[in-house]
């Protein structure tokens, strides 16, 4: 069995993605290998974050006792974890369970494209705001799937040409779902649509974070 630091686990609705608004059992694991500046969960990065030990078994039997047929993986960086091929395979044998992953960007999702059953993406990309462009993994764009979703968080409306540039060059509304989303309380919602319908731009969804509009933006375990 491999063990996993499960730092939370909790039910609540997918507060964005393609998925937003619906349930979802979410296991949120440790560790992540960036920093951004506008981070929402540095507190579960830390390798002395506490945790819980699980093993794959146990997290399958948590997911499968809430009654919720809906996973996402979470974190930190989820891809990271150790073994988390271990998990994913478990999690492939239940038919009736759909699994999400949010990721960063900077780990290569090539070795879970092609497992049997394999789950959903959600792959940031991170933009010059949160200081961690430089280590997005572009080669990830090419095993992308229609049940992904590549997500730009853009901490000003400047960010919006290079979100076009980079969706044009990999044809990414071609592959996936493409959101935008705002750094939360730095820029206005209201712009970002201004620019999409200035620009046309039918194949680029805007979206927010509910779960920060409905609970506290700083609240965990929502």
């Amino acid at each position: 069995m491999a063990i996993f630091n499960v730092v939370e686990k909790f039910v609540s609705i997918n507060g964005e993605g393609q998925h937003a608004g619906e349930l979802a059992v979410f296991i949120r694991l440790r560790g992540c290998n960036l920093s951004c500046s506008f981070c929402d969960t540095r507190w579960a990065c830390s390798s002395d974050t506490p945790a819980e030990a699980m093993t794959e078994d146990e997290i399958i039997s948590y997911v499968k006792g809430t009654g919720v047929t809906r996973v996402t993986l979470t974190g930190g960086e989820p891809l990271l974890a150790d073994n988390i091929d271990v998990l994913l395979d478990r999690f492939s044998k239940e038919a009736d369970i759909r699994v999400e992953i949010e990721t960063n960007g900077s780990v290569s999702i090539e070795p879970f494209h092609n497992i049997n059953n394999p789950p959903a993406f959600t792959l940031d990309y991170k933009l010059e705001g949160s200081g961690m462009e430089q280590y997005m993994d572009v080669n990830n764009f090419k095993y992308l799937m229609p049940k992904d979703t590549v997500k730009f968080v853009c901490s000003n409306v400047g960010e919006l040409d290079r979100v076009v540039e980079i969706v044009d060059k990999y044809h990414l509304s071609t592959k996936a779902k493409v959101i935008i989303s705002p750094v939360f309380g730095r820029i206005e919602p209201a712009d970002m649509v201004d620019y999409l319908i200035t620009n046309k731009r039918n194949d680029i969804r805007m979206q927010l974070q509910l779960h920060k509009f409905i609970w506290d933006p700083n609240e965990r375990g929502v």
